[in-house]
């Protein structure tokens, strides 16, 4: 069984598709694989993702329609074999993200212009936008191996408003603003790629380093922040500076040829997000305030406007093949483990499956289009505020609980070897 190196890259080609609804604010996966297609190579992709999340609020049953945005991201890459050892590559992605906005369906509620997540005609809402651009060096000593790294530029933005009895009461931040003005920062990633051309298989492992971004956030409040008012800042004053460190991850990507024109692939994704949170200084300043007060002096550490309690593990599997010199396809299976629960009330599903169908068209033997779909199983979840994490204080945070979710995604890319 033998795959020539150009039909190996037309089946691969079809894998990597469609972006994900992952866990935690995870978006693109952060794959490489245009880098280790041979020769040179360029492609461009927008990925489109449409969930429906909705759920109930736990303290009168009300119900919250779909709060989760539909959104698009796109990417782009330019792999180079500069010589037969060396090679460059330029990869642009949305890895991280968010966008979701609370409404509801009650009738009463609506009414009145309040509940949960609202507050007079404003709702909770969130919105979170990164980018990155990787620059890749590769060394090639033998035609099997592949030693990778380089430098990663990112970039973060976003907007947070938090409205409603889920913010108020014991922790009173249902009135609060919070704008991040877009910081860059740079990181690193590296790898390892061993392949064996004649039986289409390539194996790789790809460390990305977390990034530290140091941003001035711009907050404000319609109430004063805490149970102990006299304990919080102006809100306006900048003195503090906030740290958003983006999570480091793991890529183990694999394939091999399981007879001609065909090959199984499989991928297992992991993220730090148990070490990811976001507390902007305002925010923690009046966080710490609430604790000492619920807790009478006995926990003053506060909390996080976003955290997660667990890492992020995804896997996917399936099979590509060649139909002819013009058509191919692909079927997979793909698995996250979400990042713990109960959840951010910004982003409130666990984990998932998804099944997923692609097709590539290759009008020529040197282009192709590919195009794709996935269906989102989307994990049951218990959102809570952030006051979560005060002792004695997890069940009162509990604030609604969202079931029997699902999501579509969408994906177009055209590749072009040269």
């Amino acid at each position: 069984m033998k795959l020539k190196t150009l039909t190996t890259a037309m089946i691969l080609a079809t894998v990597p598709m469609t972006g994900a609804f992952a866990a935690a604010l995870d978006r693109s996966g952060q794959s490489i694989s245009a880098f280790l297609q041979p020769g040179n190579y360029f492609e461009a992709g927008m990925s489109v993702l449409d969930p429906d999340v909705a759920g109930k609020a736990k303290a009168n049953g009300s119900s919250l329609s779909d709060m989760a945005g539909d959104y698009y991201f796109p990417s782009a890459a330019l792999k180079l074999q500069l010589t037969d050892n060396f090679s460059f590559g330029l990869l642009y992605d949305q890895p991280f993200g968010a966008d979701a906005t609370y409404s509801t369906t009650d009738s009463a509620l609506a009414a009145n212009g309040s509940g949960l997540f609202h507050d007079g005609k404003e709702a909770t809402s969130v919105e979170v936008d990164t980018q990155n651009l990787s620059l890749i060096l590769g060394y090639q000593p033998t035609e099997n191996f592949n030693i990778y790294g380089g430098g990663v530029y990112q970039t973060i933005k976003g907007n947070v408003q938090l409205r409603g009895l889920a913010y108020s009461g014991t922790n009173n931040f249902g009135g609060y603003n919070a704008s991040i003005s877009e910081d860059s920062a740079a990181g690193w990633l590296a790898g390892f790629a061993y392949q064996i051309p004649e039986i289409a298989l390539k194996a790789s492992v790809t460390y990305r380093s977390e990034i530290d971004h140091k941003v001035i956030v711009d907050e404000s409040s319609l109430a004063a922040l805490g149970a102990n008012p006299g304990t919080v800042i102006n809100m306006n004053n900048g003195l503090g500076q906030t740290k958003i460190t983006t999570p480091q991850s793991v890529n183990l990507d694999f394939q091999t040829g399981i007879m001609a024109n065909t090959v199984a692939f499989a991928n297992v994704r992991w993220v730090n997000w148990k070490d990811f949170s976001i507390r902007p200084y305002a925010f923690g300043k009046g966080a710490e305030a609430a604790s000492t007060a619920v807790t009478q002096g006995a926990y003053t550490k506060g909390f996080n406007l976003v955290d997660y309690t667990e890492d992020q593990i995804s896997a996917t599997v399936g099979v590509g093949r060649k139909l002819n010199d013009q058509w191919a396809g692909n079927v997979s299976v793909g698995w996250d483990s979400g990042a713990g629960n109960p959840v951010s009330t910004l982003g409130p599903t666990e984990g998932y499956w998804n099944l997923g169908l692609g097709v590539q068209y290759s009008p020529t033997p040197a282009t192709f289009i590919a195009g794709g779909v996935k269906y989102f199983w989307l994990g049951d979840a218990t959102a809570h505020s952030g006051a979560y994490s005060i002792p004695g204080n997890a069940t009162a945070a509990q604030v609604a609980e969202f079931e029997d979710n699902d999501a579509w995604a969408y994906g177009l890319k055209i590749g072009y070897r040269f």
